[in-house]
């Protein structure tokens, strides 16, 4: 990179990789290049989390500067790409809010130049440890030292991943726009789609930033909005535009410059002129506040890419946040479809595809849901989660909604029967109420069913897809499968030894007898099953009688 001041729209910073393996560094509007011929398809930072927030970053730029006005231009879209020039001119017009460095108002940083003392480079990275970590020499498993000066490039997506998914961290520094550690869920068009596929995928449909609006979309064009007892809080329609939730900036922070008389970046091993040798910061940045329930186009979300969830009805929208293990179809409700008592949303981008998009893309049984972000245990980043689940569509509403009823029921009963099983094997090792259901041993019993059921769960809702009838019989398919892989782990995990107490074993044996009755429909326990699945009751078998012999 050129020793000037880099500015994010117009210079080339961006790794990312073509489908045929080659490795380029592009600016914003070459995400099209090559579209036909060796399209880009994905990204190659060194960190997972730059990954997920460079199409979050991409998303964002196309949504302000040039989203689809509605399906039409969005069809058109998907089949013809604008070329790098249309996008270079779009882009164009918000070019002098991304300018990382030089003399004016920086991305993402504090309208001041600020006065306070440096902190590493390395805590820009959210899984860093932090003061308090280091102090107590507790950074065991993420240590200290690892990265000491940053490229721009890596830099800028540092900062960028930092301000949007902002986690608490003590008193004055504020969180993400969606709370700290948002989950983003993506969809992904198809297995080898393009990057610009994915981005228009995701994209909603909007107008784009009024010139006059500018302050109010990038909030580093303006005196930033000073939180805490005398402050303000920051909410769309008010002292903020709508768009701004793709440029939150929670945290007051200017970065440090310095030549790099030879040095590279830490991080990917690239040289640059300039690196970020640190960073300060002022406490009390912007204060989010309203931007869960806002409107974004004809859909409610707190951001197009996350969805969201309230404790019931009239209650505070809040975010969802990655679970440890990720995500799976446990989280069917409010991930990928509206849960039943509609207190679980989610994210614009999966309803506008399920909705309208994917049968427009002519795509639908190829589409992927990437979920992804940090689990956060307060300040503290316990791991990045990531993981992928197929996300089946059909033609139709009424069939959509018919599909997405199954999925709801059966996720359902099967979270019935994860708690069943995990009480059961409980019970069978401990007695009743002496071990906390929590603990790992239980808490695995209860992954590995999970995980166990996941597949049959995506092969039930594509048969399901090709019904036209009632589904009975998918409905009682799943409770077998349910049933087998539920006895299967209790059986995998008590174990009956020789030398077991007599105690101990009838313990078992009863816990696995009221397992073995819920899953097969018997019991009060089995017919909340039944009921919550829509199934008869099991028919009773008639008793022999025996003559009286005289």
């Amino acid at each position: 990179m050129a020793s000037e001041a880099l500015n994010l729209i117009s210079e080339a910073w961006l790794p990312v990789r073509r489908k045929s393996g080659a490795y380029s560094i592009i600016r914003p509007a070459q995400i099209v290049e090559g579209f036909k011929d060796d399209p880009i398809v994905g990204f190659v930072w060194p960190r997972a989390d730059f990954r997920i927030a460079s199409f979050e970053f991409l998303i964002g730029l196309v949504a302000t500067t040039c989203p689809p006005v509605d399906y039409r231009v969005w069809s058109k879209g998907w089949r013809s790409p604008p070329t790098v020039e249309e996008l270079d001119e779009a882009f164009a017009r918000v070019a002098d809010a991304f300018w990382l460095d030089g003399p004016g108002p920086r991305f993402l940083q504090d309208h001041e130049d600020l006065q306070s003392g440096q902190e590493l480079v390395e805590r820009l990275l959210i899984d860093a440890p932090g003061e308090s970590t280091v102090k107590r020499n507790a950074d065991l498993f993420v240590h200290r030292g690892q990265v000491e000066c940053l490229g721009r490039a890596a830099a800028a997506m540092a900062l960028f991943t930092l301000q949007s998914w902002a986690p608490s961290g003590g008193a004055g520094n504020m969180t993400g726009l969606r709370g700290g550690g948002p989950l983003t869920t993506l969809v992904l068009p198809s297995e080898d789609a393009s990057l610009w596929e994915i981005v228009w995928a995701n994209v909603p449909a909007g107008k784009p930033v009024a010139v006059d609006n500018m302050d109010k979309v990038f909030p580093w064009m303006a005196p930033t909005v000073i939180s805490g007892k005398a402050g303000t809080d920051v909410r769309a329609k008010e002292n903020a535009h709508p768009l701004q939730c793709w440029w939150g900036m929670p945290r007051r922070i200017r970065l440090d410059f310095e030549k790099s008389d030879g040095k590279i970046c830490d991080l990917t091993g690239q040289s640059d002129d300039v690196l970020v040798s640190g960073w300060r910061q002022r406490p009390y940045g912007p204060k989010y506040a309203g931007w869960i329930g806002m409107p974004y186009g004809a859909g409610w979300t707190i951001h197009p890419l996350t969805p969201r969830y309230r404790q019931k009805e009239g209650t505070e929208w809040l975010a969802v946040h990655p679970q440890p293990g990720g995500i799976g179809y446990r989280h069917w409700a409010g991930v990928v479809a509206e849960s039943a008592d509609q207190n679980r949303l989610p994210a614009s981008c999966v309803a506008n595809w399920r909705n309208e998009r994917a049968e427009l893309a002519g795509v639908l049984p190829n589409a992927r849901l990437l979920t992804a972000g940090f689990d956060m245990d307060n300040m503290k980043a316990r791991s990045f989660v990531e993981s992928e689940m197929p996300l089946p569509g059909t033609h139709g509403q009424d069939q959509q909604k018919k599909i997405d009823r199954l999925a709801l029921q059966c996720v359902g009963v099967a979270a019935q029967i994860a708690d069943i099983l995990r009480g059961s094997v409980r019970e069978a090792l401990f007695g009743k109420g002496t071990v906390s259901v929590d603990v790992t041993l239980l808490s695995n019993v209860r992954e590995r069913f999970w995980a166990e059921t996941e597949e049959p769960f995506f092969a039930l809702l594509q048969d399901a897809a090709g019904e036209d009838g009632e589904d009975v019989a998918l409905r009682k398919s799943w409770l077998q499968t349910l049933a087998r892989a539920a006895l299967q782990e209790f059986d995998a995990t008590v174990i009956l030894e020789p030398d077991m107490g007599i105690t101990e074993a009838q313990r078992s044996a009863l816990a696995r007898r009221r397992l073995g009755a819920a899953v097969s429909g018997r019991g009060k326990e089995g017919e909340k099953i039944r009921d919550n699945l829509g199934l008869p009751a099991p028919v009773k078998k008639k008793q022999k009688t025996t003559e009286k012999v005289s």
